[in-house]
């Protein structure tokens, strides 16, 4: 009796075991996904992902919560997400700075075109030239005239190696023969109380950040870094009517999964940031920072991946040759 006791204790053991086994895994996302932002709260990047993690989670039935991991401009965040789980659970906003200027700048311990999945091309927007209120320079070609006469004397705020606006800097004193010192912060808003308190003297900024100081007359804009002026500030000149032709410098954002994660996941992923992209109080609010939405054919992994590879052939040669 006991010996029979213990085969049917065995055989419910074993369809237990059985069922856990076959049991169908949850559908995703089935909890809340993680968004690590490489830069500090309160700066435009941040602003960016959280306008787009809200919009995300609509679609996802899930949460998408935005954790700011700073530091070595950027690359501590984009690395924690290299080594996450490969499951769609922990994904990666980053813009040019981190996922094309870095990998000139630093020796990184991952590969930026290997070790990630590509996502979604989000939004971008051009830089602006930008100096405390108090400089005496009235248009771009007196600031390039001042800088000439005072080598070294000024300061350009940055976000550090292999930010956008240390590479604008970088790249601006090459083709304008100008030197002046590049200060770096751990993020755009503490880099801007200090332009805003003349402790620094110029940046080549975000729209996003700037802007709304320009408009407000805290500090002075001289150009635009694209071929066509900003319809939210149509008084700024581009850089090539302010003296500075083909100065051209874009920031663009998007969205990376670690390498490996299922295609199926990638394109739930995909869907719900041009979900997210569609809406309209979404683009509304993009739109008031300044942000140029890719049109929806760009919004794919495919298009992220070919305009990375394009930046790297372009700015990796500028970089290390500083």
């Amino acid at each position: 009796m006991q010996a029979g006791r213990m085969i049917v204790g065995s055989l419910a053991l074993a369809a237990i075991f059985a069922n856990v086994k076959t049991a169908p895994a949850q559908p995703y996302p089935s909890h809340p996904v993680t968004m690590i932002v490489p830069l500090a709260a309160g700066g435009p990047i941040d602003a960016i992902a959280r306008i787009v993690a809200e919009g995300m989670s609509a679609s996802l039935g899930q949460p998408v919560i935005i954790e700011n991991v700073t530091g070595a401009s950027g690359s501590l965040g984009v690395g924690r997400v290299a080594r996450a789980k490969p499951d769609g659970y922990t994904i990666s906003l980053g813009y040019i700075g981190t996922h094309v200027f870095n990998g000139a700048a630093f020796p990184l311990p991952y590969d930026l075109l290997n070790d990630f999945e590509p996502v979604s091309l989000l939004v971008s927007n051009p830089l602006l030239i930008v100096a405390r209120k108090t400089m005496a320079a009235k248009d771009l070609r007196e600031l390039i005239a001042w800088l000439k006469a005072n080598p070294d004397k000024a300061s350009e705020g940055t976000t550090g190696p292999g930010g956008s606006s240390q590479v604008a800097g970088i790249y601006f004193q090459k083709e304008t023969g100008t030197r002046f010192q590049l200060v770096p912060y751990r993020g755009a808003a503490p880099m801007m109380q200090d332009l805003l308190a003349g402790r620094i003297d110029l940046m080549f900024d975000f729209v996003a950040n700037s802007l709304p100081q320009v408009l407000s007359g805290t500090i002075k804009a001289y150009a635009v870094t694209a071929p066509s002026r900003l319809p939210a500030a149509p008084d700024i000149p581009t850089v090539d009517e302010a003296g500075l032709p083909g100065f051209y410098v874009t920031a663009w954002e998007g969205v990376w999964a670690p390498k490996g994660t299922p295609k199926d996941v990638i394109g739930k992923l995909n869907a719900a940031i041009v979900a997210a992209l569609a809406d309209s109080s979404v683009r509304r609010q993009l739109a008031d920072l300044g942000q140029d939405i890719y049109p929806r054919d760009q919004q794919t992994p495919e298009a992220l991946g070919a305009l990375q590879r394009a930046e790297i052939k372009k700015w990796w040669p500028i970089i290390k040759a500083e």
